[in-house]
């Protein structure tokens, strides 16, 4: 009976042993993610002598905090983030919409062709998005779209992968409840709207997010698809502090920073959602 203890303690000791260097490696690699964050927030403070002084200086000697004002007035950052805010929502919403039609077929309902069709559209995750720069662009010239919102928005009312997300959510939802709200008289659409997608709130936030910050991100399209300013987004309008002559990382780090506080906001009030949706759909 006294060697049992002895045993106890040596289980003990292993774990905490395993769950210390567990922990110092998740330490260590948050500090790796977060190194490239904390020097841009330094750089937007410092003097343009000290942004690439070597060695490098961590942080500034004199906080210069006119760095924001200076990189707001490069260019009309107002009406870039007035684009790209609404981009972004329009965007959210309308493939939000069209992701939980196509996804609730796919995974609710039954017709000829149902499995091939999902394989189709799984296959097309595979081709590289800049394959199909030139026939999108050459589509919305020939609809008069360019430099409209309706280049930014129209193409990117449906995800594949979000329906695919969405798909595996509601293939977890019983089959029973549907049977029981057609018993009830209740119509395939009401269903939808009144009883799964209540339940499937995790897994919408989750395409929401994904597709917000895509939307906000998105930078090459923009470019392309865009020649007035008053049609530009923020990640374009960061390529206003590059020129010939060089680029000034402190004005353009002081933009950045403000360019992902909307992000940083949207994911502290949305990442319970976000992490079960992941969680609940299998998406690991």
């Amino acid at each position: 009976m006294a060697s049992r203890p002895i045993v106890l303690d040596k289980i003990y000791l292993r774990e905490t042993s395993y769950r210390l260097i567990l922990y110092l490696l998740l330490f260590a690699g948050c500090a790796v993610m977060l190194l490239p964050f904390f020097w841009m927030v330094t750089t937007s403070f410092k003097e343009s002598s000290e942004v690439m002084r070597m060695p490098p200086q961590w942080l500034p000697k004199d906080w210069q905090w006119e760095n924001y004002i200076k990189a707001w007035n490069v260019a009309p950052f107002g009406r870039y983030f007035f684009n790209s805010f609404f981009v972004s929502i329009v965007t959210t919403i309308g493939e939000v919409i069209t992701t939980v039609m196509a996804a609730y077929a796919f995974a609710k309902m039954r017709f000829f062709g149902k499995n091939f069709l999902f394989a189709l559209l799984l296959a097309t995750l595979m081709i590289p998005g800049e394959m199909l720069l030139i026939p999108n662009y050459v589509t919305l010239y020939k609809f008069h779209w360019l430099d409209k919102y309706q280049a930014l928005i129209i193409p990117w009312l449906a995800s594949v992968f979000g329906i695919f997300l969405l798909r595996q959510f509601f293939r977890s939802i019983p089959d029973e409840l549907q049977d029981a709200a057609k018993i009830d008289g209740c119509s395939r659409f009401r269903f939808l709207w009144q009883v799964m997608v209540p339940l499937s709130k995790p897994a919408i936030m989750t395409v929401a997010l994904l597709k917000f910050l895509g939307s906000w991100n998105a930078f090459l399209w923009v470019l392309i698809v865009t020649n007035s300013e008053k049609m530009r987004t923020v990640p374009v309008g960061l390529t206003m502090f590059s020129s010939e002559v060089g680029t000034a990382y402190e004005q353009l780090m002081a933009a950045s920073v403000l360019a992902i506080i909307p992000i940083l906001i949207l994911f502290f009030f949305t990442q319970k959602q976000f992490i079960q949706g992941v969680a609940r759909s299998g998406i690991k």
